[in-house]
């Protein structure tokens, strides 16, 4: 039987609509799940569905419904969906004769409104699981790859945003560069960070500030990196401000720090506004640990290391004039050098002879500076007091962790001393 929109009404009609445009499915998971519904309804009508034979046709919209029963003598009918009395069969053909098998088209429109509610229900719930179970299948793979969409809503804690098929993608606040400013309709890029699937509801998050999202950039950017001359070793970032990236080569023919800036930074210039102006420094990557914290550290010139590999930590020494430079504005460039090579770095400032009479240890100070103050700028690396006051305030109170009341009256009190 063809289905018609006056047998069934609209509802299952734009049920079957649903299902013929469903996305990602393939026809044969289509066919399987339609019939499935079918055979759901049967058997709470009939009790069972094992005699029954379902075809359906997704692609013009309609099905056939057959019911088997065995033909038995009149009066000794046990079961009326599986067995047919002779009388009864002989008014569908008259030459029927017990023990065969009657087919029987069973007609829909008798099911009542009910059964097609169910048979609705039943439907819209299988296309919405299918499509999470495609939804996850097709984005599980995709973690850690560049994706493309568009901004479809904005909220305070998160964005909305729609890849071409329609699937929503939240990329949180906490996973957006602070210099983001998209409306609504713009398009955006970002990585896949992780798909979620609690009770089979999968929740596809983005992220824009992920150090691999600045990796896959420069891989779409540098094809030797993508034809795999270049590799990149490691890579830090502090989203929208500054990032640094170690890469190395394996043929001593290719600078691999020029290949991934360019001519006059060409090929990272893109990158660059795509990330907010995030200043990006790219060094050669080096085994050899004191190498590599050195470059980590640049633009500073480096006097002499110090390494405690137990603890991951590493003591910088540095001409006065360098120690700016190594620390970086609000410390950003330490910050990053420490995670660009996993060891916490603590920068010290070389003392000549002549200055070390002048300088004065910071416990010199307790009778006017607490001591747990003391103790907590001696933390970072800075013993004397011309070290203090040579180090850029916004460290001292980050690295620090003092606030900027008791940091000012510290350097109040160091500079009264050399007044």
């Amino acid at each position: 039987m063809a289905l018609k929109k006056e047998e069934t009404g609209p509802s299952l009609i734009e049920t079957f609509k649903d299902f013929k445009e469903t996305k990602n499915i393939d026809r044969t998971t289509l066919v399987s799940v339609l019939e499935e519904s079918f055979r759901n309804v049967i058997s709470k009508i009939f009790g069972s569905d094992e005699n029954f034979d379902v075809i359906v046709n997704p692609d013009k919209g309609d099905f056939e419904i057959h019911r088997n029963r065995i033909v038995v003598a009149d009066g000794e009918v046990n079961d009326q969906n599986k067995e047919i009395a002779l009388s009864e069969a002989q008014k569908i053909a008259a030459d029927y004769e017990i023990g065969e098998e009657v087919s029987e088209d069973v007609d829909f429109r008798k099911f009542g409104r009910r059964a097609i509610l169910n048979l609705r229900q039943t439907l819209a719930s299988k296309i919405l699981e299918l499509e999470h179970d495609s939804l996850y299948n097709k984005y599980k793979d995709k973690v850690g790859t560049v994706v493309s969409g568009e901004v479809y809503q904005i909220w305070k804690r998160e964005m909305l945003v729609v890849d071409d098929e329609g699937n929503e993608l939240h990329l949180p606040k906490s996973e957006q560069i602070p210099s983001d400013n998209y409306h609504k309709g713009e398009s955006l890029r970002a990585i896949v960070l992780r798909v979620d699937n609690e009770n089979n509801n999968p929740r596809i998050v983005l992220s824009r500030t992920s150090p691999i999202f600045l990796e896959r950039l420069l891989e779409a950017e540098v094809p030797e990196i993508n034809d795999g001359l270049i590799t990149i070793k490691r890579v830090a970032r502090m989203p929208g401000e500054r990032a640094k990236v170690a890469v190395e080569s394996y043929d001593e023919r290719i600078d691999p720090v020029g290949a991934c800036v360019g001519v006059k930074g060409s090929r990272v210039h893109g990158i660059v506004r795509e990330l907010g102006n995030e200043n990006i420094d790219v060094i050669n990557y080096s085994s050899n640990l004191q190498l590599f914290i050195q470059r980590a550290l640049s633009p500073a010139k480096v006097s002499s290391i110090v390494i405690d590999e137990e603890k991951h930590k590493a003591e910088v020494y540095l001409e006065p004039e360098e120690v700016s430079l190594a620390i970086g504005r609000g410390g950003m460039n330490i910050k990053l050098a420490s995670m660009l090579t996993e060891y916490t770095i603590d920068v010290f400032r070389v003392v000549n002879g002549n200055e070390e009479d002048e300088d004065i240890y910071l416990d010199e100070f307790a009778d006017e500076i607490d001591q747990w103050v003391i103790d907590a700028i001696k933390s970072i690396g800075y013993e004397t007091a011309k070290s203090v006051l040579e180090a850029p305030r916004e460290m001292l109170i980050e690295k620090a962790d003092l606030e900027e009341e008791t940091v000012d009256q510290v350097l109040k009190v160091l500079r009264a001393e050399f007044e």
